[in-house]
């Protein structure tokens, strides 16, 4: 292992406990405590992050994974990403000192916005990245001020116009453009050894990795034909966290193996790369908030009544994190939370039409049209999938000081981890599936084979 993460960074847990278990105890001691002050808490999976890992690599095999660090900048997270062999994609110094902090090596990073303060880039190259991704001519001529040695890539824009996150309408450059960009860059001494691209986050179809893999060929030719040695196409993100995605991983990673036979066949000496971020921590997330405060108030409509005869209602829930803070993908990503009881409702109780609030100001709504059982202040309320873009973000967005977050991994995936190859699987009807790694109770052939794999050096 190359010593990134240790056991004390974790709590590891044993066979016949899952990680809802460990939640369990963690709500109740906080339910227990005597200070008064119950904030919401993460619970981390990193086995899940091993098992994506492994399915990555067995799903696109050419392709070398960065992990964008903005999606969620948890130590825990950097450093079994790190101890998997990952490189890392950060968008400011902030994120290049993070990930250099924990020991992450320089040749492993790449500065990935297009639209850098200059400050930012000398602190690039004072401290060795060299990789650093561009769209425009301003951008070319503070690389040439500032940091001369840098190696370029080239940001094209794509069609992401049925994206829900539609990165192209801020950066990229159009493929009109891109030969001006590289003659200027031959004329000002820069590098440029390759070609990204971002279909946007939520892109429903996989096609759009196609078309910008074989544009991207297009601008490799350019490049040749003005003397530029290319050899890196970054795929950008965009791939999917969440198995009930609109489009499977395996879908997108299909289109993408084909496309790279057909424009960047094996052989052709092109590094591939992948920036993920979703990919990885959304489903290993999970987040417990408790209720602060609730009120009833009484619906108008006359004439109506419900079962028990009295005037219908619905109930306000209030919590101690809201849209401005680990709920953000209510605003980005148009998401309505759906909550977890941690108490099990019987089936006798009545449901009540109920909403869910943050403690900010009035657009400070998670949730609203759910069915709940009567709940109390103090109850705790559990969402799913919380590992992307909910960690890190929520001093940028105003929102309250970071949530605290117990890491937990099985046994199994830390064996997997230390030997950096996960056990063969048993079912011969899996059709190369990746299934789900919790954290304790799984047998070994519950994990997903990947071929050995450390990144090399991206210089």
């Amino acid at each position: 292992m190359a010593g990134y993460l240790s056991e004390s960074d974790f709590v590891m847990v044993e066979e016949g406990f899952s990680t809802r278990d460990l939640l369990e105890e963690l709500t109740l001691g906080a339910s227990q405590a005597t200070t008064g002050e119950v904030a919401a808490f993460f619970m981390a999976d990193l086995g899940a992050v091993v098992r994506k890992h492994f399915c990555f690599l067995k799903c696109l095999p050419r392709v070398r994974p960065f992990y964008a660090v903005k999606c969620n900048s948890s130590l825990g997270v950097l450093k079994v990403l790190a101890e998997l062999g990952l490189g890392f994609s950060c968008a400011n110094k902030a994120e290049m000192e993070l990930v250099q902090r924990i020991g992450v090596p320089a040749s492993k990073i790449i500065y990935a916005n297009p639209c850098k303060q200059i400050a930012q880039i000398k602190y690039a190259a004072k401290h060795g990245v060299r990789l650093l991704r561009f769209d425009n001519e301003m951008e070319l001529a503070k690389v040439v001020r500032s940091h001369p040695s840098a190696k370029m890539v080239l940001c094209i824009a794509t069609d992401d116009s049925h994206s829900l996150s539609r990165l192209s309408l801020k950066f990229g450059a159009s493929l009109k453009s891109c030969r001006h960009l590289l003659e200027n860059a031959k004329k000002s001494h820069v590098e440029v050894v390759g070609v990204s691209f971002h279909v946007g986050s939520g892109c429903p179809d996989p096609q759009a990795y196609a078309q910008s893999i074989a544009d991207a060929r297009l601008v490799f030719e350019m490049g040749a034909e003005l003397g530029h040695t290319m050899h890196i196409l970054d795929l950008g993100g965009g791939f999917p966290g969440i198995e009930g995605a609109k489009v499977r991983f395996e879908e997108i990673a299909s289109v993408i193996n084909s496309a790279l036979d057909l424009y960047f066949p094996e052989g052709c000496g092109v590094d591939i790369l992948a920036e993920l971020g979703r990919y990885y921590v959304t489903s290993a997330f999970t987040v417990a908030v408790s209720i602060i405060a609730k009120k009833e108030v009484l619906l108008d409509q006359p004439g109506r009544e419900e079962e028990n005869g009295s005037a219908p209602k619905t109930i306000v829930y209030h919590l101690d994190d809201g849209v401005y803070g680990i709920f953000n993908s209510v605003l980005f990503d148009n998401i309505c939370p759906t909550p977890i009881l941690q108490k099990k409702p019987s089936t006798e109780q009545p449901l009540y039409s109920s909403s869910l609030w943050g403690p900010a100001d009035g657009s400070d709504c998670v949730a609203e049209g759910l069915w709940l059982p009567q709940l109390h202040v103090g109850d705790w309320l559990v969402f799913d999938n919380m590992g992307a873009y909910t960690v890190g973000t929520g001093s940028l967005l105003g929102g309250t000081q970071a949530c605290r977050i117990t890491y937990a991994m099985s046994r199994v995936a830390w064996e997997a981890l230390r030997r950096q190859l996960l056990p063969a699987e048993q079912d011969e009807d899996a059709e190369g599936m990746c299934k789900p790694l919790s954290c304790g109770w799984e047998i070994t052939d519950t994990l997903c084979v990947g071929p050995v794999f450390t990144p090399a050096s991206i210089m």
